[in-house]
C-alpha cells in the first residue's frame, strides 16, 4: 500500500524558507518519478518540479525556477522541497505524487504553506 507523508509546512514571512519532506512507504521509492504539486486557495493543483528517481535530473515549472530545489535520498525514501525567497502567492497546500506529471498517480495528503507577514 502506497503511503505518502508531508510535512514540515508552516506559517513563514515574505523571503523566508522552508523544506518540505515526503516520506514514502509501500512502493519501491528508488524507481519511481516524483513531483511535488501545490494547490493555491481556491484554485486548481498546479505542478511545481519533479525529479527522476536517481535524483541525477530535476525540473521545475514557472514561477518557482531558481528559488525551489527539488531532492531526494533514496536510502530514506524521502522526498524534497526547500523553498527559498517564499512569496505570498506560494501560498498552497504542497503535496508530493508519484511520478512524473500531477496526474494519475499516488499522493499525500498535503503540508499547508502560509507566506505571510
Amino acid at each position: 500500500q502506497v503511503q505518502l507523508v508531508e510535512s514540515g509546512g508552516g506559517l513563514v514571512q515574505p523571503g523566508g524558507s522552508l523544506r518540505l519532506s515526503c516520506a514514502a512507504s509501500g512502493f519501491a521509492f528508488s524507481t519511481y518519478f516524483m513531483t511535488w504539486v501545490r494547490q493555491p486557495p481556491g484554485k486548481g493543483p498546479r505542478q511545481v518540479a519533479t525529479i527522476n528517481p536517481d535524483g541525477t535530473s530535476t525540473q521545475y515549472v514557472g514561477p518557482v525556477k531558481g528559488r525551489f530545489t527539488i531532492s531526494r535520498d533514496n536510502a530514506k525514501n524521502v522526498l524534497y522541497l526547500q523553498m527559498n525567497s517564499l512569496k505570498p502567492d506560494d501560498t498552497a497546500l504542497y503535496y508530493c505524487v508519484t511520478g512524473p506529471t500531477m496526474v494519475g498517480g499516488d499522493r499525500g495528503q498535503g503540508t499547508q504553506v502560509t507566506v505571510s507577514s
